[in-house]
């Protein structure tokens, strides 16, 4: 069963708005890292509220190992580091940990070894006891990152995770992500830094709503005739936008 299909996927708020995501396709493998790439506005965030059962799909399906959203059965399996910070600022991060990993399904007795090994990890072990309204923003990045990664996840999703890390951070989670993808976790990060993207083995380019390419970095590259992924990234979107413009202007 693939940890993520979505099918012929449209999405608006109401029928007076305009479509943020229309009839985007994709699937993640198990196992597989891909990196959603995109600038703001692209549907990045919204495809992935649909994926956490947070948004309904106007049309089409959105399932996650199998399961169409809310994901009831599922979710235990779904590690989720949302772009804004969903933490409680008037509990320490420890306490943040235990809270949130009894809601992902970790036992009791194994939250506090669970939580000690993530605030290791995380360079927050100084820190576990202070409240997190008292955090720095590079903090509660790496708290959030440490909350998804709680139950042990199958399924990893990640909104732009490294916002406001230092490069030492970046890397150190770079490395841990490659590190769980290589034990088999499927890993779906959203971005919009081109460096970040290149570090992926798989990239899908979304645009107004679509996906206007996927493939490895070096497959975008070399079909687009760049060396570099922003280079390629920004030929595709204008022969895409091209396209469209030919496709609507009306034959005479």
């Amino acid at each position: 069963m693939e940890p993520v299909v979505l099918s012929n996927v449209s999405f608006r708020y109401s029928r007076k708005d305009d479509y943020i995501l229309q009839d985007l396709s994709f699937q993640a493998g198990v196992g597989e890292l891909w990196c959603l790439l995109g600038s703001s506005g692209s549907g990045k965030s919204t495809m992935i509220r649909l994926l956490m059962g947070l948004n309904v799909p106007t049309s089409g399906t959105v399932q996650v190992f199998g399961e169409c959203a809310p994901f009831r059965t599922m979710r235990p399996r779904i590690g989720y580091m949302p772009q804004d910070s969903a933490l409680y600022n008037d509990l320490t991060g420890r306490e943040n940990l235990h809270f949130f990993g009894e809601l992902s399904g970790v036992k009791h007795r194994e939250l506090s070894t669970r939580a000690a090994e993530l605030l290791d990890f995380f360079d927050l072990t100084n820190a576990a006891d202070r409240l997190v309204s008292k955090y720095s923003g590079g903090m509660q990045r790496r708290l959030s990152l440490a909350i998804a990664l709680m139950a042990k996840p199958d399924l990893l999703v990640l909104d732009e995770p490294t916002v406001g890390l230092d490069p030492r951070q970046r890397l150190r989670i770079w490395n841990q992500l490659f590190q769980m993808n290589a034990d088999g976790v499927t890993i779906l990060i959203t971005t919009h830094v081109m460096d970040e993207a290149e570090r992926c083995p798989n990239v899908a380019l979304l645009a107004d709503g679509h996906i206007i390419g996927s493939g490895s970095p070096q497959e975008i590259c070399q079909h687009a005739g760049k060396t570099r992924l922003e280079g390629a990234f920004l030929q595709i979107l204008d022969g895409e936008r091209i396209r469209r413009e030919k496709h609507l202007v009306p034959r005479l």
